[in-house]
């Protein structure tokens, strides 16, 4: 029997709703807890599974019928709304509703069957015409999913949202209206730009691609990750897929922006019908998110998965997890950079950075790098090798890695010898790198034995010192003796290959025809890519000469101090033992005889006296002196 009047409006009391229609109540339904005493006529005429439980209950002769709905879509909420429908209330369907008075009139069997222009219709026809053309009713609408997702899957109503999402981010969004997060308060609902507060009509053009990352990143981790996977298969870019993934993932770890150096993409106004704020797990977030990366390389996205890597290690993300992320960073560890590398210690380990880690990743692109067609040595060389770009970048990055931590006091030797011996020795074409990490490792360890630093000094290959390392080396009282003859020994060794190499070169040039010599091609060749090697090592040893240059005039200046101590005796002197032919002959000097008579004969033609010629050579000695200190 139906209500005696039309009912206006549900009572409220406690967990009791109540219809106000004047008559007594003849059923009572019972969701979540709430009760409802209802009437039977309108809800039996709308609702299948009612009807059902209700001719099961009077075969049993039950005076008063009542039922418990178990797991109701929606719960009171969803219930009120279908019962409002059922007594031929007003019923406001939203985008926010939608989903959930969908399943719910799923659930009751609201079906045309029951009564034309059911409740399941009008919802299937409104999801049809006014969320499935809209971006921010769909949005809103998949959103609102989240309670009734296993019923919601089963009507397809998340594949018909996901797929229509993925078509609007390939259409001009003018033709679906406009992004809601783009362009705040000078935007209205339906996509027009306002003047006052006035809807002018005039639509917003956009050239950006991401206008999109931001309404999507407030969807659950699983819908996003749907949301994803659907987009790859309609053919979106992969870069602008990736930007999504790395706004979603910044959002909702904002730990990770602590290594992004600084914020990415355009911020955005957040409007008065914004989305609902989610609270996610980060951990579910983190491990999500990285099986939706893809085989991607460059600088910002190695520094986006070094960030990754931090929270991982933070967060105690699955073992699977930092693997994978291990493994990617391996793959273009030739685009990261040394703050990214520097991976402090989360666990209860010793040292201040996590050096395992570290390892671990260059092990990765150790693996990745042998995949790749391995060159000969014998016909290309080293740097036209396809592999030896990468391979050089990387030893230079680890050089600079170990430089940095070798400070760590508790850090053992062991550690740093696995580091530098990770890379195979043509990665790197000067060991000064590995020099300098060594010598910051020696001073910051002063109790290390002799024998400990020779042993690491053994990964150095001093032929390949530069001639600044080699002289520091030398001189380092760090180094052992052992290591530092090493170094003397192999400068040597440089220094005799070039002076060779140049002379062989000159030579060659110097001859008019003939074959040339193979081995003066090459010192050729290494004097053209490193003249100013050859020329710092001629500098060298022409400063050597010099040295011997000065210490020869030294001698010389002794010498006659020496003969001028030796004339003053013989001024002195009156006896004949003291004559000038004497000294002369003491001195070395040959004199020739005079005539008896007392005036000297002049001998112009035969030489300058003696000291005549001890003072000339004076004059030259000081003037080679002179002459000598010039050059430096």
């Amino acid at each position: 029997m139906p209500p005696a009047r039309k009912v206006s409006e549900f009572l409220r009391e406690g967990n009791d709703r109540f219809c106000k229609a004047g008559l007594p109540s003849d059923i009572t339904v019972v969701v979540d807890g709430v009760s409802f005493h209802l009437h039977k006529f309108p809800l039996i005429s709308k609702c299948g599974k009612i009807a059902r439980l209700y001719e099961e209950s009077a075969r049993k002769h039950e005076k008063i019928f009542t039922t418990v709905l178990e797991e109701f879509p929606g719960g009171p909420d969803m219930f009120l709304i279908a019962a409002k429908f059922c007594y031929g209330m007003r019923v406001e369907l939203t985008s926010r509703n939608i989903v959930m008075v969908y399943c719910a009139a799923d659930y009751l069997e609201m079906i045309d069957e029951f009564g034309e222009e059911n409740l399941l219709s009008k919802s299937e026809s409104f999801f049809y015409k006014n969320i499935l053309h809209n971006w921010k009713d769909c949005i809103l609408a998949l959103q609102s999913s989240e309670p009734v997702l296993q019923r919601a899957e089963k009507l397809h109503i998340i594949n018909k949202c996901v797929n229509a999402l993925s078509v609007m981010v390939c259409t001009d969004p003018s033709l679906f209206g406009w992004p809601m997060m783009m362009y705040g308060s000078l935007q209205s609902p339906g996509g027009s730009i306002l003047w006052n507060g006035i809807n002018t009509g005039a639509r917003i053009r956009s050239s950006e691609s991401d206008w999109w990352f931001e309404d999507i990143s407030y969807l659950s981790v699983s819908l996003f990750e749907r949301l994803i996977k659907a987009m790859e298969t309609k053919g979106i870019r992969p870069e602008n897929i990736v930007g999504a993934v790395m706004h979603y993932t910044r959002k909702y770890l904002p730990g990770l922006g602590r290594w992004q150096g600084g914020q990415h993409g355009i911020p955005r106004t957040v409007t008065s019908f914004s989305f609902t704020p989610i609270s996610l797990d980060q951990r579910v977030v983190l491990e999500s998110i990285e099986k939706l990366l893809p085989q991607k390389k460059g600088k910002s996205f190695c520094r986006f998965l070094l960030g990754l890597l931090r929270v991982a290690l933070i967060l105690g993300a699955s073992q699977t997890c930092k693997d994978s992320l291990e493994k990617r960073i391996g793959r273009q560890l030739e685009f990261a950079t040394l703050d990214g590398l520097l991976i402090p210690t989360y666990s209860d380990a010793e040292t201040l950075y996590d050096i395992d880690t570290v390892q671990r990743i260059i092990q990765h692109f150790m693996s990745s790098e042998s995949k790749v067609t391995p060159f000969s040595p014998a016909s290309v060389e080293l740097e036209t090798s396809p592999s030896s770009g990468p391979l050089r970048l990387v030893a230079k990055l680890i050089d600079s890695y170990i430089a940095e931590v070798a400070s760590d006091v508790n850090l053992k030797p062991g550690k740093i010898r696995s580091l530098a011996e990770a890379l195979p020795d043509s990665s790197r074409t000067l060991h000064d790198g590995l020099y300098r990490s060594l010598d910051i490792y020696f001073k910051a360890h002063p109790w290390l034995s002799d024998k400990e630093k020779e042993e690491l000094c053994n990964i150095i290959d001093f032929q390949k010192l530069s001639i600044d390392a080699c002289a520091h080396a030398s001189q380092n009282e760090r180094l052992p003796l052992r290591v530092v003859l090493q170094v003397l020994f192999f400068e040597q060794m440089h220094l005799r290959t070039a002076l060779a190499g140049h002379l062989n070169v000159l030579e060659t040039e110097s001859a008019p025809t003939g074959p040339v010599n193979v081995q003066a091609e090459m010192a050729g060749q290494i004097i053209q890519r490193d003249g100013w090697v050859t020329m710092v090592r001629e500098n060298r040893v022409l400063k050597v000469d010099m040295d011997k240059m000065r210490s020869r005039v030294g001698d010389l200046e002794e010498e006659f101090s020496k003969i001028k101590q030796e004339m003053k005796k013989v001024s002195k002197s009156h006896s004949s033992l003291s004559s000038p032919h004497v000294v002369a002959r003491r001195i070395g000097c040959n004199l020739l005889s005079r005539p008896s008579d007392d005036k000297p004969v002049t001998i112009g033609s035969t030489g300058p006296s003696p000291r005549a010629s001890v003072e000339q050579a004076r004059f030259s000695c000081h003037s080679r002196h002179k002459k000598s200190f010039s050059l430096f």
